[in-house]
């Protein structure tokens, strides 16, 4: 028994250790290598998107984890694209937007953290000039933004991508090549970006600053192919902001997308950069993806059939309160009196004590005969 058991907790350790030194790539909107034998997982991925029918800007913020100093990724886009630095006020002005509503759920009888149960408180709840047509991979542009070495490329073989890729320093999977074709064969140009924390020999942890990535589009796509190469599951969030509300064309590979929040927006100075100041209408999408291999495609999103506003509520409970008293209180109040009254009312209505009345007898009464001197003396 002792021997099976030491032999359980050594293949434990040995798991726990191959899991640290494995790669893991995960990114919504490709793919996020690290460097050597270290490792990197994006648990949550949030992007505000918008679209005005011509052009689409896509702010991207990720959460990660892990003990990797250096990462790489790649992002396909279906145009010529600028990038620079975003802003991390914008996602902090989304999430106030999109706070669910709070709503008191009100309930009639006390329970334990009412009174007479609880006296205490209730708690709620500029472009470079474009590659010749015969070069495999061409350099449209490079910039160092802050923590991003970005390199914008076009290609037109996925094997050259790759192999250009990693001779510039941009560690990238081996199914690059094979998942990449599709945006070749469309004629796609691509985003590349390494990520060095600022802080020297600190590691990829936290919140990343977030990128701003700019491009021509006649309609809103969401690039998600590459996270096919994840080998985690991934957690996508998405602001859209366009003339109307929006939705997914289909889940490709995820669970149901949930709108968390849909409504119309003030164009606040956060959301200036992206809306120009206007009003416009603001979807929030949540989707899970367990498994990433099932991703089928690229999120295409479209207006819903209407601008039906929602908003998520999150409900407390509440001890029903008339004037400043529990309604419970004033209704057994209310009992009782009806019931005094009531007793007061029957009690006054009852016929008073009676005196006693004889039997009835089938003979008349005789009268009593008057009193006279006794009979019987002579």
């Amino acid at each position: 028994m002792r021997n099976r058991i030491a032999a359980l907790l050594l293949l434990l350790l040995a798991t726990q250790l191959g899991s640290l030194v494995s790669p893991a790539y995960a990114c919504g909107c490709g793919a996020m290598v690290p460097d050597g034998s270290t490792r990197i997982g994006v648990s949550r991925e949030t992007s505000a998107v918008h679209w005005d029918g011509r052009t689409e800007d896509i702010v991207m913020r990720f959460t990660v984890g892990g003990n990797a100093r250096r990462a790489a990724w790649i992002m396909p886009v279906p145009t010529r694209a600028t990038v620079e630095l975003g802003d991390g006020d914008l996602f902090h002005e989304l999430d106030r937007l999109t706070r669910p509503e709070s709503r008191a759920r009100y309930h009639f009888l006390p329970d334990s953290g009412d009174w007479p149960f609880s006296t205490g408180s209730r708690d709620g709840a500029a472009e470079a000039p474009a590659p010749g047509a015969g070069a495999p991979v061409g350099v449209v542009g490079r910039e160092q933004l802050g923590d991003f070495d970005v390199a914008r490329l076009t290609a037109t073989d996925p094997d050259a991508l790759r192999q250009w890729l990693e001779s510039n320093g941009f560690t990238m999977p081996d199914a690059l090549a094979t998942e990449v074709r599709p945006y070749v064969d469309q004629k796609w140009e691509y985003v590349a970006v390494r990520l060095a924390p600022r802080k020297q020999g600190s590691v990829l942890y936290g919140v990343l600053d977030p990128l701003r990535i700019r491009f021509d589009s006649q309609r809103l796509v969401y690039p998600m192919r590459l996270s096919r190469m994840a080998k985690t599951p991934q957690s996508l969030g998405l602001y859209v902001l366009a003339d109307h509300r929006m939705e997914p064309a289909s889940p490709i590979g995820g669970s149901a997308p949930k709108v968390t929040f849909a409504g119309k927006v003030a164009g606040t100075d956060e959301l200036a950069p992206l809306t120009g100041g206007r009003e416009t209408f603001l979807t929030a999408i949540d989707q899970e993806f367990p498994d990433p291999g099932r991703i089928s495609g690229d999120h295409e999103l479209r207006a819903a059939a209407s601008d039906t506003p929602y908003r998520r509520a999150v409900y407390h409970d509440e001890l029903l309160m008339v004037g400043g008293f529990p309604a419970w209180m004033l209704a057994l109040g209310a009992v009782l009196v009806v019931v005094a009254a009531g007793t007061l009312v029957w009690l006054r209505r009852r016929p008073a004590d009676a005196p006693d009345v004889p039997a009835a007898s089938g003979a008349p009464a005789v009268p009593d005969a008057p009193a006279g001197p006794p009979v019987g003396t002579a």
